[in-house]
C-alpha cells in the first residue's frame, strides 16, 4: 500500500471512530424513543419529518463552501489559506444569522405548515440548531484540512455525547424523578413534551460545540474576507449547491414529502416513524459512506497538487466497495434475529427496508468515489446534472407509488435514484477523465455476497442459534476470501507491523 493510501486509512480509522462512535450513540437513542415517546410512532414521525428538514436546509445553508473550501485552499496561486478559510467562515456566519432571524419571524405559520401549530417552538429550535451547524461546518473543514483529525473526531464526539446525555436526562431521568418527587422537577420539566427535549437537547449540543470550535473559528475572523475569493468560491460552490440539494433530496425526500402525500396526516406520519425508525438500522452503511468522505475529500485535493494519481483513486474505490459488502452482509444476516431488537415491536413491520436503504447507500458511496472526476477538473456542473437526474427520479417514484405501496416505495426510490446517479457518472467519466478502476473485482465481490446472501437467507435453519452460526460462517468466508485475495494482513497500517514481527 502507498504513503497515501496508508494516510487515506489511517484518517478514515479516525474519522470512522468519531463517525461510528457518533451515529452509533445516536442509533442507541432509537430504542429508548421508540419505546417512550408518548405519541408512538407518531412522535417519531414528527422528528424524521423534523430532521428531514434540517438535512435539507443544511445544505442549502452551506452552498457547497466546505467543497469550494477544500479547492481554493489547496491552489498553488493562492497564497493566503488563512483568507479563504475566513472568507468562507464571513460568507457562512452572515447567511446562518439571516436565516435564524428570518426562521423567528415566521414561528406559526411554518409551524402550521409542518402540523406543528400546537408547538412553534420546535420551529426555532430547528431554525438554531440548523444555523449552527451550518456555520460549524467550515471550522470542521478546516480541522480535516489541517490533518487534524484527532481534534475534529474528539469534537464531534464531545457534540454527540453531550446530545445523548441531554436526551437521557430529558426522557429517562426526570420521568423517574417525576414519579417519586415531582416537585423537585415540575417547574420545568413537562411529562408530553418527548419531541421537544430531543430538540432541545441538539440545541444544546449545538451550542456548546460552537464553543468548543472557537480557537479555530477567531484566527479566521481575524484574518479577514476577501470578495474576489469569494466570488470565485461561489461560482465554483453554486453547482455543489445544486449538486447537494438534489443529493439530500435523493436522501429525505421521502422523509419530507411522505405526509403530504396521504390525505390521513395522522396516518401518514405514523407510518413515516415506522419507515424512519427501521432506516436508521441501515445507518451501518451510511456512517461508513461519511467516514469515508471525511478523509476521501481532503486526500484527493492534496494528492491532486502532485500530478496525476488516478491509481490512488482506482485503488480507493475498490477497497470502498470490499468493505461496504462485508458491512452489508454483516447486518442482513443478523436484522432478523438481532438487529430487530432496536426498535420497539410495533415498528417491526418495517424491517423490509433495511436491505433496500443500505444497496441505495452502498450505490452512493460508490458514486460519491466516481465523483472524483468532475471536481479535480472543475466540472461541478455535471454533478448537478447527475443529482438532480437522481432527485426527480426519487421525487417521481415517491409521488407515483407511495399512496399504493407506501414505505417500501421510498427505500426503492432511494436505491433506484443512487443506482442512476453511480451509472451516469461512471459513463460521463469515462470519456472526461477515465480511471482505471477495478470492475473485474467490483464485480467479483458483489457476485459472492450476492450469492452468500442467498444462501443464508433462503434456507429456513432453525432454532435460531443454529441460524446465527451459519450466517457467521458464511460472513466469515467472505471476509477470508477478502484478506486471501486483496487485503494481505501484514500490508494494513498498524496491524502489519504484528505480522511483519512474526
Amino acid at each position: 500500500m502507498a504513503g497515501g493510501m496508508k494516510r487515506l486509512a489511517k484518517d478514515t480509522a479516525i474519522y470512522g471512530l468519531s463517525s461510528i462512535v457518533g451515529r452509533f450513540l445516536n442509533w442507541m437513542m432509537v430504542p429508548l424513543y421508540t419505546r417512550v415517546l408518548t405519541g408512538g410512532t407518531k412522535d417519531f414521525g414528527t422528528v424524521t419529518n423534523l430532521y428531514g428538514w434540517t438535512a435539507l436546509l443544511l445544505v442549502l445553508l452551506c452552498y457547497g463552501m466546505e467543497t469550494g473550501l477544500f479547492r481554493f485552499i489547496n491552489k498553488k496561486e493562492e497564497r493566503e489559506p488563512m483568507r479563504v478559510y475566513g472568507t468562507a467562515l464571513y460568507s457562512l456566519g452572515f447567511t446562518s444569522m439571516l436565516f435564524f432571524i428570518l426562521c423567528m419571524g415566521l414561528l406559526q405559520p411554518v409551524g402550521e405548515w409542518l402540523d406543528c401549530a400546537a408547538h412553534p417552538e420546535y420551529i426555532g429550535m430547528l431554525a438554531a440548531i440548523t444555523a449552527i451547524d451550518a456555520f460549524s461546518c467550515i471550522p470542521f473543514a478546516y480541522l480535516r484540512y489541517g490533518r487534524k483529525a484527532a481534534r475534529f473526531a474528539a469534537i464531534k464526539l464531545t457534540n454527540i455525547g453531550l446530545n445523548v446525555s441531554a436526551n437521557l436526562f430529558f426522557l429517562v431521568v426526570c420521568p423517574l424523578v417525576h414519579a417519586s418527587h415531582p416537585e423537585w422537577v415540575e417547574w420545568f420539566y413537562k411529562a408530553d413534551y418527548g419531541v421537544g427535549y430531543i430538540l432541545v437537547s441538539n440545541v444544546f449540543a449545538s451550542v456548546l460545540t460552537l464553543f468548543m470550535l472557537l480557537p479555530e473559528i477567531l484566527p479566521g475572523f481575524r484574518s479577514g474576507m476577501d470578495f474576489r475569493v469569494l466570488r470565485q468560491m461561489l461560482a465554483y460552490s453554486f453547482p455543489i449547491l445544486i449538486l447537494g440539494i438534489a443529493g439530500i433530496l435523493n436522501q429525505t425526500a421521502d422523509k419530507i414529502l411522505f405526509p403530504f402525500l396521504f390525505e390521513d396526516r395522522a396516518f401518514a406520519t405514523a407510518q413515516l416513524g415506522i419507515y424512519g425508525a427501521c432506516f436508521k438500522i441501515a445507518v451501518v452503511m451510511v456512517m461508513f459512506v461519511q467516514a469515508f468522505r471525511y478523509a476521501y475529500e481532503p486526500f484527493v485535493f492534496a494528492k491532486n497538487r502532485g500530478g496525476d494519481n488516478r491509481k490512488a483513486y482506482a485503488g480507493a474505490m475498490k477497497y470502498f466497495i470490499i468493505f461496504a459488502w462485508v458491512i452489508f452482509l454483516g447486518v442482513v444476516f443478523y436484522l432478523d434475529d438481532v438487529l430487530k431488537y432496536f426498535v420497539d415491536a410495533k415498528f417491526y413491520p418495517g424491517l423490509k427496508v433495511v436491505p433496500v436503504v443500505m444497496l441505495g447507500e452502498l450505490c452512493f458511496g460508490i458514486y460519491f468515489n466516481l465523483s472524483v472526476w468532475y471536481k479535480l477538473t472543475d466540472r461541478t456542473v455535471w454533478g448537478a446534472c447527475f443529482s438532480i437526474a437522481g432527485c426527480l427520479s426519487t421525487i417521481a417514484i415517491i409521488v407515483l407509488f407511495v399512496p399504493r405501496y407506501g414505505y417500501m416505495a421510498c427505500a426503492w426510490a432511494s436505491f433506484a435514484s443512487n443506482l442512476l446517479m453511480m451509472a451516469l457518472s461512471y459513463l460521463v467519466g469515462r470519456k472526461k477523465y477515465p480511471v482505471a478502476y477495478d470492475l473485474r473485482s467490483a464485480l467479483l465481490y458483489s457476485l459472492l455476497a450476492a450469492g452468500l446472501l442467498a444462501a443464508g437467507m433462503i434456507p429456513h435453519v432453525e432454532p435460531v442459534g443454529l441460524r446465527l452460526l451459519y450466517r457467521t460462517v458464511l460472513w466469515l468466508l467472505f471476509a477470508g476470501f477478502i484478506i486471501r485475495r486483496d487485503l494481505p494482513l501484514a500490508e494494513i497500517p498498524y496491524v502489519g507491523r504484528l505480522f511483519r514481527n512474526t
